[in-house]
């Protein structure tokens, strides 16, 4: 049809002589013409023609819902998504004033909208077209499962398009009801965005295990599975050094399948075996990064930058029992006032257990990482006695030893050790 022969029928259902009962069936059978009749070039301007008399003046709300619900049918199957886009934002246009009364219709066109959004890329577009639907309303009952649905699908958008503050708001909205729902595909959805924002917001931990438990789902494929422990194995070593991330390297490093990711393999076992990483392994690490995890911390470094510092200092203390300040931060390539700015901050917040010996600089290491425990001194707890229990421990090995030692002879030379013994 062309835009004369459409306007030529909206007259005629428009004049005074046509009844509203008639109009209903009218505009159904003008309806199925445009989307039949219509070249390709002409839908969009046909259709917008057509939504302006439906939802106009002349036509009343008995007559024109079941007609706009046919028309929701239809508007899905137009091929082109550019006169898809085109309808459908004119469509929201009219009924924004009249939302009310077509709260249904209104829902399925944005959700509709939302592909096209979505299918090009404009998640910022697809988020706020998918904010307008009315999920609290008293004028339709809306299952739980759907609500979740449209709160998981806002948030991804809007992670898509970097915004963590909003997608936490309709996550948790979401969190409230996520427990009702039996679609695994949907909370499968719910924890991959929950470790998303964590990701996001820096809480490394948190996303580690997030990610750790989508790798082992059954409902994703093996590639999407590798990809999650690939993340978790990410966050992890940017994560804050300690006893938590001990844990979760632990965890990732047992794991059999983390052999397989050869890129990640190698700095996760080092990270977990306590060896120094080299800048080069570490800027090799870094080019992997998403830009957010590359973003500068309020001191003005990187967040890989200060786990790696961390990580080599918590090494630092396996292997030295003390040392200067100077020589440590050569070996952290930092300078000695920012080494011992580290160094005195893991042993406040209970990560590293050791003390600071400010006037002959020396740093002294009381056993390796902590317990993650603040003192009530700020300070963690040093280790009394030291040198004392290790001596007792090295007689009592040595004791153990010369037990053994004698067991043996008299079990392979008993006349020998009788001899021996009786002088």
């Amino acid at each position: 049809m062309n835009p004369s022969d459409v306007s030529a029928a909206i007259a005629a259902l428009e004049s005074p002589s046509a009844t509203q009962a008639s109009k209903s069936p009218g505009y159904n059978q003008l309806l199925t013409r445009v989307l039949a009749e219509s070249p390709a070039s002409h839908v969009s301007v046909n259709l917008i023609a057509f939504l302006n008399s439906l939802l106009g003046d002349t036509v009343g709300l008995v007559a024109s819902r079941p007609v706009l619900a046919s028309f929701v049918t239809q508007f899905k199957s137009i091929p082109d998504s550019a006169a898809r886009k085109a309808i459908g934002e004119h469509a929201l246009s009219l009924l924004a004033s009249q939302v009310v009364s077509f709260e249904e219709q209104d829902s399925k066109i944005r959700e509709c909208l939302a592909d096209v959004y979505e299918a090009e890329n404009d998640n910022c577009a697809a988020a706020k077209v998918l904010q307008g639907i009315q999920l609290e309303s008293s004028q339709r009952m809306i299952p739980d499962d759907a609500k979740v649905r449209i709160w998981i699908r806002i948030t991804r958008n809007l992670l898509e398009d970097d915004n963590t503050t909003e997608a936490e708001i309709y996550l948790n909205r979401a969190k409230n009801l996520i427990y009702k729902c039996e679609d695994l595909e949907l909370k499968l959805h719910f924890q991959l965005s929950q470790a998303r924002i964590f990701d996001a917001r820096r809480r490394f931990l948190e996303a580690c295990h997030g990610y750790h438990m989508l790798s082992f789902s059954p409902v994703i494929a093996e590639e999407e599975r590798l990809q999650s422990l690939s993340s978790a194995i990410t966050c992890a070593v940017l994560a804050p050094a300690g006893p938590q991330r001990s844990r979760a390297l632990a965890r990732l490093y047992k794991d059999d399948r983390s052999h397989q990711l050869e890129a990640d393999f190698s700095i996760l076992e080092k990270m977990y075996l306590d060896r120094l990483l080299s800048p080069a392994e570490v800027d090799k690490f870094a080019e992997r990064l998403s830009p957010h995890q590359l973003a500068k911390t309020a001191d003005g470094s990187t967040v890989l930058a200060k786990a790696v510092v961390e990580h080599n200092l918590l090494g630092a203390s396996r292997l030295y029992n003390n040392i200067g300040i100077e020589e440590l931060g050569i070996l952290l390539g930092l300078p000695s006032e920012k080494a011992e700015e580290y160094a005195a901050r893991m042993i406040e917040q209970g990560r590293l257990v050791g003390r600071i010996d400010q006037i002959d600089k020396l740093i002294f290491f009381d056993g390796g990482e902590g317990t993650g425990e603040k003192t009530s001194s700020g300070q963690a707890d040093r280790v009394v006695g030291r040198e004392v229990r290790k001596w007792d421990s090295n007689v009592q090995g040595l004791a153990e030893e010369v037990e053994k030692v004698t067991t043996l002879l008299q079990n392979q030379f008993p006349e020998f050790v009788t001899a021996n013994l009786s002088h």
